[in-house]
């Protein structure tokens, strides 16, 4: 208890914006969670932090927490980022956006931001749905599924964030849900620890739009249901396909070294100084 009552008043702004906006029982309060034990691990002072968020739900998120904080538009929290990060090297830069921020008109800037491998930390909260504006569809809206927009059925494809984050070039991608929130701790460290661009997306259905739309019963219902559909990468690995059928993976999906865009800069930086010096 003690030690919640720490991380509560040296990380939230507890005496000005609280009670939250969240809907009882939203993901998003376990993911705060998670984040903030996250960085209380890594060691980072509070002012060494910079967290931006974009529009939506989780764009709220940076009001609740006391470090540098920007709340930007919509889709643009990477460019921000991105700025803050070349201006200030030396800050710890944590990205904060809801699946439709990110992906949809931040979409480009999501890829983008992989390909370059920026050191940045983006954490995408996945909720299937445009939460805040009503819960319209998202890119993440599963094939079949019913949302505000798509009153019969959702007839595109959904994107696979983990996986575009993979293919796109970042360093480091893992996969949990609120429902594993430990792990969620863990990925959201490590993903801290790393240099480049890193990306943990968060499974967390909104139950309040997307859950009630398509009758997926209560929001304790809809977590034992990431519970009962999510299979670690490991054990993921020791089963056959048609066993993974309607499952999805969690845990670290990728991790590997690459150049990171700051310093591959500062490179061509100090060669256009020695040019110019001669």
């Amino acid at each position: 208890m003690a030690e919640v009552t720490k991380l509560i008043h040296n990380y939230l702004r507890h005496d000005k914006k609280f009670p939250h906006v969240w809907c009882p029982g939203c993901g998003i309060g376990i993911m705060l969670g998670a984040l903030i034990r996250a960085i209380d691990h890594t060691g980072y002072d509070k002012d060494e932090i910079v967290l931006v968020s974009g529009i939506g739900c989780t764009g709220r998120l940076p009001v609740y927490v006391d470090f540098n904080t920007l709340h930007t538009t919509h889709g643009r929290a990477l460019t921000f980022a991105t700025g803050v990060k070349l201006a200030k090297p030396g800050l710890k830069v944590i990205v904060v956006m809801g699946d439709g921020d990110a992906v949809a008109i931040g979409g480009n800037h999501f890829i983008h931001a992989a390909r370059r491998n920026i050191d940045l930390t983006a954490i995408i909260v996945n909720n299937s749905v445009y939460g805040m504006t009503g819960g319209q569809y998202s890119p993440t809206t599963p094939y079949g599924m019913r949302s505000t927009t798509t009153v019969y059925s959702n007839v595109e494809h959904s994107f696979n964030i983990s996986e575009l984050a993979v293919t796109a070039g970042a360093v480091f991608v893992g996969r949990g849900t609120v429902y594993h929130a430990k792990l969620l701790e863990g990925l959201m460290e490590k993903a801290f620890h790393k240099v480049g661009f890193s990306v943990v997306e968060i499974i967390s259905h909104c139950h309040t739009q997307f859950g009630r739309l398509n009758r997926m019963g209560s929001a304790v219902e809809m977590m034992q249901w990431q519970r009962d559909h999510a299979v670690t990468v490991e054990k993921a690995a020791q089963m056959k396909e048609a066993q993974l059928k309607d499952k999805f993976k969690i845990g670290i999906l990728v991790d590997r070294e690459l150049p990171a865009y700051q310093d591959e800069y500062e490179k061509v930086r100090s060669w256009s100084k020695g040019v110019e010096k001669k």
